[in-house]
């Protein structure tokens, strides 16, 4: 299909009216597109940052609501709130705003704010670091309102500036400086301000810091294109819009399976370089409650251990209610993670086995035939979104064929 003849998603973004950012950015950002959406503005007057009944008279959702309509005349796709307001003055706010405009309009809704978690909900971060052009009190706002979502976060040094204008004019090297102080020991950094030319900053930064940089601007766009269906793979842009779907569709299975089959942890782990995946580390990870995360552990050699080597000769799921029976598998998992049961499957693609799902129980138990066609339909929606998403962006596809440039 010929990208005219394609279907383009049509992104309605309310604006801040002082915002002179984010309109060029997701323009540059949509570049490479290849006709996959295209970006409609309506502003809302904002002027100015602070933590004043005056500041948050801006914010009102009845404009907002009005620009919304207008926007939906359009037969936009999606309608974004593009300004992180909601990191402030609470999430619950950006979602009632979501809600109404939804109910009004028929169209689907999100914030910068929501991007922004929706973005650690699919890299499983729990630590942020923050990079903000605010005054130092609407900085730390917005850490306490981040830790009620579960995220603890470190602080660069704000920039100190409340006029919303100002924000732009903010220099490329000192929103780099802010960054760099933001990532020490954090999963994630978050340039939070969509006022703020902090995309390309991201981008150059995120290979050396070794984690992921979430501009407010790019990760609006990402959730917006993902809201719409649009699939967005959208390389060169940064690890967000090159992968952000792919993985949080993978995260969005396995906390399907957790529910399913009333596990206590169930992982992901693949082996697709373009996107920055290899099984050390998980794709995906879903935990019941109290249940400690194994996401960032590296410590082992997934690929040797007895149980994948099973997988990789068999190429069919591996059902333990016990482990008594070989293959035994690391001490590690029962010892340190308390497992006692578990189920793999392989994830097969073409001749390779490009990564397996685990399902893991704290206690010894009867996997039932439930349980097994939960696994094994998680299984095929991860191949789907492999299909989907997974293309490695270095000219080969998931299935470890060449494909033409």
């Amino acid at each position: 299909m010929s990208s005219s003849e394609k279907h383009t998603v049509r992104i309605g973004m309310l604006t801040p009216s002082s915002n002179t950012c984010l309109e060029p950015v997701t323009y540059r950002l949509l570049h490479d597109g290849d006709g996959l959406a295209t970006a409609h503005f309506a502003r809302v007057p904002v002027t100015r940052i602070a933590l004043d009944e005056g500041s948050d008279a801006q914010f009102d959702p009845a404009p907002m609501l009005a620009a919304a309509r207008q926007l939906a005349d359009a037969q936009v796709d999606v309608i974004v709130w593009n300004g992180t307001s909601g990191s402030w003055l609470g999430v619950d706010r950006d979602r009632a705003l979501c809600a109404t405009v939804t109910e009004a309009t028929g169209v689907p809704a999100t914030t910068s704010t929501l991007a922004i978690l929706d973005a650690c909900a699919a890299y499983g971060v729990t630590r942020l670091g923050l990079a903000v052009p605010y005054t130092r009190d609407v900085a730390e706002r917005i850490v306490a309102t981040y830790a009620e979502e579960g995220l603890e976060c470190t602080l660069a040094e704000p920039a100190g500036v409340s006029d919303n204008e100002s924000f732009a004019r903010i220099p490329h090297a000192d929103v780099a400086r802010q960054i760099e102080q933001a990532a020490p020991d954090a999963h994630a950094v978050a340039v939070v301000c969509t006022n703020v030319y902090g995309a390309e900053a991201a981008a150059e930064l995120e290979p050396a810091l070794g984690v992921p940089v979430f501009d407010s601007v790019a990760a609006t766009l990402w959730r917006a294109l993902d809201l719409a269906g649009a699939a967005p793979v959208l390389p060169g842009h940064g690890e967000l819009l090159r992968s952000g779907s792919l993985r949080g569709r993978c995260q969005d299975v396995l906390g399907e399976l957790l529910d399913a089959t009333g596990a206590d942890r169930t992982t992901l782990r693949l082996d697709v370089p373009g996107h920055g995946l290899h099984v050390d580390l998980t794709a995906a990870e879903a935990l019941g409650a109290g249940v400690r995360s194994i996401r960032r552990d590296a410590s082992l050699d997934q690929r040797r251990l007895n149980t994948v080597e099973w997988l990789e000769e068999h190429r069919i799921p591996l059902v333990q209610p016990h482990f008594r029976d070989d293959p035994h598998p690391p001490q590690a998992l029962i010892d340190v993670y308390g497992v006692n049961a578990q189920m793999l499957s392989p994830v097969v693609r073409g001749n390779a086995m490009t990564g397996w799902i685990s399902v893991h129980s704290l206690r010894e138990r009867d996997w039932t035939a439930r349980d097994t066609a939960a696994l094994a339909a998680a299984v095929d929606r991860v191949h789907h979104l492999l299909d989907t998403y997974g293309n490695d962006i270095h000219g080969k596809d998931t299935h470890g064929k060449a494909h033409p440039a």
